[in-house]
């Protein structure tokens, strides 16, 4: 019987432990009618519970001897050097996930785009930085027991169980918004995530198409359409395994 690694049983711990701890504190304040906006202390466990994987991938790599300090596991997140095509890469599957939505969904105009360039940077602790958890510890590790797919497909769904309480926080972007929709977006965003860990072994670029993703998802806003959900799915799936085969083929990304 294949079992968890005891590093993926350490950060799954620290990961739920610590986001049910801080955004339960957020539910407790929600139900009883006070947002986010009515009380700004509230930020501070919202941004712990963001920060849960971040947090919980320090956490369970020091305990298991992979990284000597922070300098150690800061220098495997950042490793920013690698080629162009990568970097590429990366954008165009970022591009290619907001825009089956927004032809199929329609959308409102949210930020001007020329912000993404504060975007992204800001990002980084806006979502982008769950990739040293996600990406960093457990699909790599789970991919030492079962195939890319499978391996994927378990880091998405319980990627969607993690933002769970998200939807019922009054304050936060997805309050009220359709859990399900957003399930399959996260199966598509997966894929794509880890097919660039797997084709490029990097943390960094994982990092970078977070944050450029949720940047997009500030300037086009798209109105509630499971179809252009679907849609950006299966692109993002074709893309993660046509990655895969060229990569197979030429090892152009690294």
């Amino acid at each position: 019987m294949r079992t968890m690694s005891q590093l993926n049983k350490n950060y799954l711990g620290f990961t739920f432990l610590i986001m049910l701890i801080c955004w339960g504190i957020c539910l407790g304040f929600s139900f009883s009618g006070i947002s986010l906006n009515d009380n700004k202390l509230l930020y501070v466990p919202y941004l712990l519970g963001g920060w849960s994987p971040t947090i919980a991938s320090y956490l369970s790599l020091k305990r298991n001897g992979q990284v000597a300090g922070v300098k150690d596991w800061l220098k495997n997140i950042f490793d920013v050097k690698h080629g162009v095509l990568s970097y590429v890469a990366v954008v165009v599957m970022a591009v290619l996930f907001i825009a089956p939505q927004c032809l199929i969904s329609g959308f409102e105009s949210g930020a001007p785009v020329f912000a993404i360039i504060f975007m992204v940077p800001m990002m980084l602790a806006g979502g982008g930085l769950e990739e040293a958890g996600w990406r960093y510890v457990f699909q790599p590790e789970l991919e030492k027991k079962f195939s890319f797919t499978v391996s994927t497909i378990i880091v998405s769904f319980v990627w969607w169980l993690w933002h769970l309480p998200l939807f019922y926080i009054q304050g936060v972007g997805q309050y009220g918004h359709n859990y399900f929709a957003f399930g399959i977006n996260v199966l598509g965003l997966s894929f794509a995530l880890a097919s660039i860990r797997k084709n490029t072994g990097s943390v960094w670029l994982c990092v970078l198409f977070h944050c450029i993703v949720n940047s997009l998802s500030g300037i086009f806003i798209v109105n509630d359409n499971i179809w252009g959900n679907v849609a950006a799915t299966a692109v993002l799936i074709l893309c993660a395994y046509a990655l895969g085969k060229v990569n197979d083929k030429r090892t152009v990304l690294k």
